[in-house]
């Protein structure tokens, strides 16, 4: 039976709903796969109830917890190292795989960060809306600067959808289990930071035709002679979107202002 939380003390301080169903509990511990030899990471321990499991199933168990108050129950917990603290800035320790129901208010960056690691896959929560834009297609409303920049090093998945009756303190949104595998880079591109700045300043303007985003993401980066360029791309592609337009090609338009960049 899942393990009551005291509604009154333990709100959502960090951005945390706390995952009370056993069944989908279960279903998270079998996507993952985790053999005994494997280190895990877990991301936003909470009360435990993920933890205590994930501890018997794999060789080595770090859970990362912001409140101190749950951390120290977290530590209770045989065969798990607690590092208590903000996940953005502490520094990850080694791991295989990562099983954590992500803290929302840190989807984006922890996801990122995670990236900058080796490992072999994560098993992860997200909102649901946040999962459907990290696997959304170009030319739909979800399609955004967050497919595009995980399309560059990882493959995603939405393994099933969550309902909001799935935690305490009950969310206003729905969830989804994602599945997060990097791979090598999908495209190449000049620059990866370079990139991703230019994907961060062409999607200020993602309903905006491409000759209009360009102009407004070249003054955001400090970038001359960007008319050059829009001379020698096609009108046809001039009429699109940002979000109308698939990574490789978003890639090739980096490129092409890391060059005029470094004049």
């Amino acid at each position: 039976m899942p393990r009551e939380v005291d509604r009154k003390n333990h709100k959502a301080k960090w951005g945390q709903h706390f995952l009370i169903d056993d069944p989908i509990i279960e279903r998270i511990l079998n996507y993952a796969d985790i053999r005994p030899t494997e280190t895990i990471l877990e991301i936003g321990g909470g009360t435990g109830n993920l933890t205590r499991k994930l501890a018997r199933k794999c060789q080595k168990l770090s859970v990362i917890e912001a409140d101190w108050r749950l951390a120290e129950r977290l530590r209770t917990i045989p065969g798990v190292e607690v590092l208590h603290g903000d996940a953005l800035r502490l520094e990850f320790p080694p791991f295989d795989k990562t099983v954590s129901n992500l803290p929302y208010q840190i989807s984006s960056k922890v996801t990122f960060k995670l990236l900058e690691h080796p490992f072999v896959c994560g098993v992860l929560m997200y909102q649901k809306e946040f999962a459907e834009r990290m696997v959304a297609v170009p030319g739909t409303k979800n399609y955004s600067r967050l497919t595009v920049c995980l399309s560059y090093k990882s493959q995603v998945e939405v393994l099933e959808h969550v309902p909001s009756t799935a935690f305490i303190p009950r969310p206003r949104v729905d969830s989804a289990i994602v599945k997060l595998i990097p791979v090598r880079p999908q495209f190449d591109v000049l620059d990866e930071v370079f990139f991703h700045a230019f994907v961060r300043a062409l999607f200020t303007q993602r309903r905006k035709r491409l000759k209009a985003a360009l102009v407004i993401a070249a003054r955001l980066l400090n970038v001359q002679a960007v008319d050059q360029l829009i001379a020698k791309l096609p009108l046809r592609c001039l009429q699109l979107r940002p979000y109308e337009l698939p990574p490789e090609k978003i890639a090739a338009l980096s490129d092409d202002f890391f060059k005029l960049s470094q004049l």
